[in-house]
């Protein structure tokens, strides 16, 4: 896409956001996949970082972590997130709205058995966001797991699963020259979308 087009409006959210990853994909030196997460806390600050997608059809958007994290005890307090997708090299970002539910145990049993055997023997040893007096505490838990697994099977922990979300907006946005973007939002309205072009 050049800076030139605009956003069609005619478009399928779902189907407009796969050309776009697929784009990224082609250009984006690391991680396209790479989306800020941003979900608020108990008494309503905004809390915000990095996650992968992990997955994405018609049902949401698929990102893992450990429940017991910042971000998973967040989660259970309140459904409400948002994503943004930065591409810099295509000047292009998404942002979606939307509620979490828990993959099932199936899905996240499959994708922890697909990351890398240290990575797994990571989300065992790794108390995520809880305080680390010490560097070497944490390795020293991640080689005894090292020794208590050796060449055998790792079993998801209980607390490490998914998430998907479920989009209730998209807004897809495009640099133009002079700060003059075009950007688009899509509301769902039944089984249809509501789009809508907005100002830059």
């Amino acid at each position: 896409m050049t800076e030139q087009t605009l956003i069609d409006l005619n478009a399928d959210p779902f189907e407009l956001f796969s050309a776009w990853m697929k784009e990224a994909e082609k250009t984006e030196p690391s991680d396209p996949n790479a989306m800020v997460l941003a979900t608020s806390t108990p008494n309503g600050h905004p809390s915000a970082r990095i996650v992968l997608l992990k997955g994405m059809d018609r049902r949401g958007f698929v990102f893992y972590t450990n429940q017991h994290s910042r971000k998973g005890e967040e989660l259970a307090a309140d459904p409400n997130v948002a994503l943004l997708f930065h591409w810099k090299s295509l000047r292009r970002q998404i942002r979606i709205e939307g509620t979490v539910t828990p993959v099932t145990p199936e899905e996240a049993d499959a994708y922890f058995a697909s990351r890398s055997r240290i990575s797994r023997l990571g989300a065992i040893a790794s108390d995520q966001s809880r305080p680390l007096a010490d560097r070497s505490i944490f390795e020293a838990r991640l080689k005894a797991a090292e020794e208590q697994y050796g060449e055998g099977d790792i079993p998801r922990p209980v607390n490490w699963s998914g998430y998907r979300v479920a989009p209730a907006a998209f807004e897809f946005w495009q640099e133009r020259p002079y700060r003059l973007h075009d950007r688009a939002r899509w509301t769902p309205d039944g089984n249809e979308w509501n789009v809508t072009r907005l100002y830059p």
